[in-house]
Parts: structure tokens; C-alpha cells; sequence
């Protein structure tokens, strides 16, 4: 399975941030999946420039409406992200549901709008450090992929369709991160809970880690056996740092 690379741009970047990003691009062969997730007013744009880019780059959306159209001032229609061009959406980031309140029934509906629409998703679980601190992280796991997969089985998604990002709150924006074996130690729970508990064993879902990766720890967490794939969020923000990370996806 190919590696994933997916930058999560949040509420960042200025047009001629975006310039300086793509200038400063170093990938000329990239064997890895190249994604960005950029501010909703950017996509169209990151939808061009990746038209002229050296590699394929997927963008997608960082957030979208459980509702496919209606009276939902200042929402993002899963339909119209991928009418425009989106491939894929985050569902359930950290931010979603610590500042927004959004929480498990919420962010079914909304996998289940993305998938119906034809994005790929990638659905996003992850511990608080108190929940970490009282060996509670594989029952909140757990319960996250049990409640927001609710009513998803094999025929619900093509392979590859779907992706999980663990992301452990407490590495988020902190400077703290997983240590690769703690990683890769939530990562074997996740793919367990996907087999016995989901009974989806035989589809295809690419896992991803998220939580304060960077070129210099990237390596040791993309060379456990069960990470597929990196979520960034500040190291993918450079054009120089997210070729890096390509680079080390790549190998």
C-alpha cells in the first residue's frame, strides 16, 4: 500500500503564501499520495495550481455539512466540494469536535453525506491526554469508530474510499508527539476494532497518524507496520517541508 502525506492547512495560507509553497516544491516523483486540505476559499485555486504541478496532488476540504443542499448559511455542500473538483474531506478533526461541539451522531451524518457524494473521507479519532493518563485511549477509540461508522459495512465504500487518522489530542499543535510505538500501538487497536468489531476486514483502510509530524520524526513513524500514512498540520504549510515529507513517504 502506497503512503499517504495529507496537509491540513486549517485556517492558513494567503494567496501568496500559496505562491511561496508551490515555488518551493521539491518533488519531482512522488511514489506516495500527495493531499492538501486547504482553507475552503482556497480550493479552487489549489485545484489550478495542482492542474501544473510535477506530481499528483489531491486536494480536498477540511470540513463539510451533513446536509447535501438547503438554507445552511456559510456551509459546505459535500456535492458541490466534489462538483468543484474536491476528492476528499476531513470528518471529526479534534477542532471539530472540541470547538465546534460537533460529536458523534453529527459526524456519522456527515461521513455518510461524503461518502454518498463520492468523496473520500478520512475520518478522524483520537484521545485527550486525561483519557491517555487513565488507560482509557482503546475505549475511546473504540467508541469513536463504533458510534461515527455507524451503519457503514463493506458496500458502503470503494477501497481506499475511506481512511482513519488517529490523533492523539495531546500531540496536536503541542510539540509533543506519539512515540512511533505508542503510535503504532493505537494503530493495531484501530485496524482490530475495524476487523472484529466493524467486520471490515476486507476493505482497504489506509491509516493515518496525526499529531505534531514533521520531516525529523516522520520516518520513524511511517516505518510501523500499521501506519499508512501521516495527517500534518504546521510542517505542511512549506512547499520545502511537505517535499521532505514526500520524500520519506516515498522510500
Amino acid at each position: 500500500m502506497k503512503k499517504y502525506i495529507v496537509g491540513n492547512w486549517k485556517m492558513n495560507q494567503t494567496l501568496a503564501n500559496i505562491d511561496d509553497f508551490f515555488s518551493s516544491l521539491k518533488i519531482k516523483d512522488s511514489k506516495c499520495e500527495a493531499w492538501i486540505a486547504p482553507q475552503t476559499l482556497h480550493v479552487a485555486e489549489l485545484l489550478k495550481r495542482s492542474e501544473g504541478a510535477p506530481f499528483n496532488l489531491e486536494v480536498g476540504v477540511q470540513n463539510i455539512c451533513e446536509h447535501e443542499s438547503g438554507a445552511f448559511t456559510g456551509e459546505t455542500s459535500a456535492v458541490t466540494a466534489k462538483d468543484l473538483g474536491a476528492g476528499f474531506t476531513l470528518v471529526g478533526h479534534s477542532e471539530r469536535r472540541s470547538l465546534y461541539n460537533e460529536d458523534d451522531d453529527l459526524l456519522n451524518k456527515k461521513l455518510h453525506s461524503a461518502l454518498k457524494s463520492g468523496l473520500t473521507v478520512i475520518f478522524c479519532i483520537g484521545e485527550q491526554l486525561i483519557e491517555r493518563q487513565n488507560g482509557m485511549t482503546n475505549a475511546v477509540l473504540k467508541n469513536q469508530l463504533i458510534e461515527g461508522l455507524e451503519g457503514i459495512n463493506a458496500n458502503s465504500f470503494n477501497d481506499g474510499q475511506l481512511l482513519i487518522a488517529y490523533e492523539p489530542v495531546w500531540a496536536i499543535g503541542t510539540g509533543e508527539v506519539a512515540t512511533p510505538e505508542q503510535a503504532q500501538e493505537a494503530h493495531a487497536h484501530i485496524r482490530a476494532v475495524l476487523a472484529v468489531e466493524l467486520r471490515l476486514e476486507n476493505k482497504t483502510i489506509p491509516l493515518l497518524y496525526g499529531g505534531s509530524v514533521k520531516p525529523s520524526n516522520a520516518a520513524g513513524l511511517l516505518s510501523q507496520k500499521d501506519i499508512d500514512g501521516a495527517l500534518v498540520g504546521g510542517a505542511s504549510l512549506k512547499g520545502e517541508d511537505f517535499s521532505k515529507l514526500c520524500e520519506i513517504a516515498s522510500l
